[in-house]
């Protein structure tokens, strides 16, 4: 497999990874705006805005890349994110 393959597969898991963390960002800026912290409650949007920023720069790069391609053996990058 050579790097471009190698991107092909990793490029879709960081995306869905940083869906996720953006995700998890705007609920806890929801959190925050309800304990009255609307300062680190911004900062949280803002952090999630630019994973979307950097999301589609990514969907971009695999779009050129030549799309996604399935890992050999089904092998996702195994870890967790609690």
């Amino acid at each position: 497999m050579d790097d471009l393959d190698k991107l092909r597969v990793m490029l879709p898991h960081w995306i869905e990874h940083n869906s996720g963390h953006g995700g998890e960002f705007l609920q806890w800026a929801g959190t925050l705006e309800a304990a009255g912290k609307p300062d680190i409650a911004e900062l949280l949007k803002s952090a999630a805005a630019s994973l979307r920023n950097a999301e589609a720069a990514l969907e971009d790069a695999l779009a050129k890349a030549g799309g996604p391609l399935a890992a050999p053996g089904g092998h996702h990058h195994p870890h967790s994110h609690s």
